[in-house]
């Protein structure tokens, strides 16, 4: 525990904050910038005196729910935080699962992306944000389950992996991947009820998984055999999400290209399904037989 680090940090963030960002009257007589001590006491229920000797450099080590009750009185940013604890010397417990909370900035930097087809790909290889041209490419990820949106489950349970190219390379680097993002969410039952579905569903995850390797590689090149468009053929890059552990897949196709006319395409068509054969013309009805005579009953 850094004693002198953590006041001087307190201090800081306490004289940063304001009043009415914590829900508090400002007041007439406020002779300090930001918050006064008793009021982030009062925000982080423990006493006043404690806090004070927080920022005195002579408290003892506080404990973790201390410690998030300062971060939510000073609304403190996630690297904020992370700092804190460090300070403390009591490392920031792990994420309870992989992020599935896109930026908005992100949401809006793929529907910018017109001629490209992009998705958001949390941790445990959820699809969890697309644009228009990925629905049209791969499917409408809006009308399936969410369970459905799941690459890694699809590239070693099926039903199919949108019909790519590389897919066992996929899942061989997707079950790898999956080994360390489960050691950094250990706590995760949704994650934990993932890998025990491949393993009981799965030989060659069963396989991959003994092996511990932890190695990640890419393929800079796809080719999708899409249902109506035929094959295409796309860069495929990949960028990371660091703050949020997602990434962010866009795929291009070359200008002027086969591949770009077919994007072009199912731009156009969208994700609505291919219509349907026109009926044949229906025969006309054949006569109704003759009605049966009817008996002539005598008295």
């Amino acid at each position: 525990m850094d004693r002198r680090e953590l006041a001087d940090f307190l201090r800081s963030r306490r004289e940063r904050s304001t009043p009415a960002a914590a829900g508090l009257p400002a007041g007439r007589r406020r002779r300090t910038p930001g918050l006064r001590r008793e009021e982030v006491a009062q925000l982080a229920f423990i006493s006043t005196e404690y806090y004070a000797r927080l920022e005195q450099a002579r408290a003892p080590r506080p404990s973790r729910e201390v410690l998030a009750g300062l971060a939510r009185a000073l609304r403190l940013t996630d690297a904020e935080r992370d700092h804190l604890h460090h300070l403390a010397g009591e490392p920031p417990a792990p994420a309870a699962g992989p992020s599935r909370l896109v930026r908005p900035s992100i949401l809006d930097l793929i529907t910018r992306l017109p001629q490209a087809a992009a998705t958001v790909i949390s941790a445990s290889f959820e699809v969890i944000a697309w644009n228009d041209l990925a629905a049209a490419l791969m499917e409408d990820f809006a009308a399936v389950p969410r369970r459905e949106r799941n690459l890694v489950r699809r590239a070693f349970l099926g039903p199919d992996l949108y019909g790519v190219s590389d897919a066992d390379h996929f899942a061989r680097t997707a079950a790898h991947r999956l080994r360390a993002t489960a050691a950094r969410y250990p706590a995760d039952p949704e994650l934990a009820d993932l890998i025990g579905e491949l393993l009981a569903g799965s030989e060659l995850f069963r396989t991959l998984w003994a092996s511990h390797d932890v190695t990640d590689s890419f393929v800079l090149t796809k080719t999708f055999h899409h249902p109506l468009a035929g094959p295409i053929t796309l860069n495929c890059d990949v960028l990371d999400i660091a703050d949020r552990d997602q990434r962010l897949v866009i795929y291009t196709a070359t200008p002027g290209s086969p591949s770009a006319e077919a994007l072009h395409l199912l731009s156009a068509l969208g994700t609505q399904p291919p219509p349907s054969p026109a009926p044949s013309p229906a025969a006309p009805p054949a006569p109704a037989p003759p009605a049966p005579a009817l008996a002539r009953i005598g008295r």
